[in-house]
């Protein structure tokens, strides 16, 4: 079994690609770029992949994070292939997702410390 510190890492690294591929983009910019829009989906279904495979007892640290919401997105993203919500999308990007990767840093550094000798 793969450590949640992994998991945790495959999240932030996924929200940091988001970032760096949004970076300077307003939302007109992102919805009239396709390539943009397939990646930052592409992260979004990893990060969601990777919440889901979070272990329980380390979700119940944080329960006020959305876990549910995040593998929710993913599974919308992955089986709604035709009707991406490109305008929720870019909202997720605006407005969650800052503070989702401040709480999985502090997440992540708290099990960094109870993982240290």
């Amino acid at each position: 079994m793969r450590s949640p510190l992994l998991y945790l890492s495959e999240m932030i690294d996924a929200v940091e690609a988001i970032e760096d591929f949004t970076h300077g983009m307003d939302k007109e910019d992102f919805m009239c770029d396709a390539k943009t829009k397939s990646a930052v989906v592409r992260q979004f279904e990893i990060l969601g992949e990777a919440a889901k495979a979070i272990p329980e007892n380390i979700k119940l640290l944080v329960p006020d994070l959305p876990w549910s919401r995040i593998a929710g997105m993913r599974n919308r993203l992955i089986h709604a292939y035709f009707i991406v919500d490109y305008n929720l999308v870019w909202d997720t990007v605006e407005n969650e997702l800052p503070a989702l990767k401040t709480r999985l840093e502090t997440l992540q550094g708290e099990l960094n410390k109870i993982d240290s000798p």
